[in-house]
Formats: structure tokens, sequence, C-alpha cells
């Protein structure tokens, strides 16, 4: 049917409306907003200080790696979404099968490395948050727990 990759359907025009309703699309999106959610709790809220001090600790158990790390796999799958959005779009116009097929492959296996990094990451920062005190949490504890949410939601999303 459809040649190598798709390769058989490229050119044409692009229609926005069959673009979007395309699953991988779709997927794309809700990973896009669920790492956008993830690093944005943690950047705004995902830092505090006692009141005696000006030293900003991360709120999960006073652990500065595991707000880095939800911030890193946050940023850099919201940017990854936003490459691959673009892929996306410009994939039906080409029509050389080894370029499908390596832009292919690395979707592929950037969506199995970050799913594997958000599942880490969930583990990571619910256990975190386990062993955090709760009278070292004035503020932030609902933006905590958005980000290990979303972080189990985007391991499926990937």
């Amino acid at each position: 049917g459809g040649g190598a990759y798709g390769a058989a359907k490229a050119g044409g025009t692009f229609d926005l409306v069959r673009f979007v309703q395309q699953p991988q699309v779709l997927a794309r999106i809700a990973s896009a907003i669920f790492a956008l959610i993830v690093f944005a709790c943690l950047v705004g809220e995902g830092y505090t200080n006692v009141s005696s001090s000006s030293q900003l600790f991360c709120i999960f158990n006073h652990n500065e790696d595991a707000c880095r790390y939800g911030i890193g796999i946050g940023v850099l799958a919201f940017l990854a979404c936003i490459f691959f959005f673009m892929v996306d779009i410009y994939f039906p116009q080409i029509s050389n099968t080894t370029d499908r097929k390596y832009l292919v492959l690395a979707d592929l296996g950037f969506s199995g490395l970050w799913t594997f990094l958000w599942f880490i990451g969930f583990c990571f920062l619910t256990n975190q948050w386990s062993w955090t005190n709760a009278e070292d949490v004035h503020v932030g504890a609902d933006s905590a727990r958005a980000a290990i949410t979303f972080s189990f939601f985007s391991i499926f999303s990937w």
C-alpha cells in the first residue's frame, strides 16, 4: 500500500484539520502540555524558603536534584515535542525513503527514551515527596503533586 514509511503518499497539499486529527499529533500535543505543566510547576513553586532565611531549597525533601531532574526533562521534552511537531508537518513532503526511515526511527527511539526518563522522574519525585516533612511545605504542595501527576501522565503520552 503506502510504500516505505508512507513515501508513496509524499507530496500534496497540507490539510490542517486532517493533520490535527492524527493520533501521533494529538499525543504530541498532550505530551507538550504535560511537559509544560511539569516544568512550570517546578520553576514556579518548586523552590521555597523558610521565613528566617532567604536561601531557596527544593520542595522535594530539600533535594535539588529532584527539582533539576523534573525541570530538565520537562524542558527537553517540550522542546522535543516542538521539534517533532515540525517534523510531522514537514514529513508528508519528504519523498526520500531513507530520510523518512531515519526520522521515524529517531522519533521512535526518542519516544522510548523519554518514556523511560518520565518513569524515572515520576518514581524519583514521588519518592522524594514521600520523604518531605509536612512542616517544610507552606506553599507549593499542589504544584509538587501536579508535577508528580503529570510526570505519570507523560509516561503514557510518550
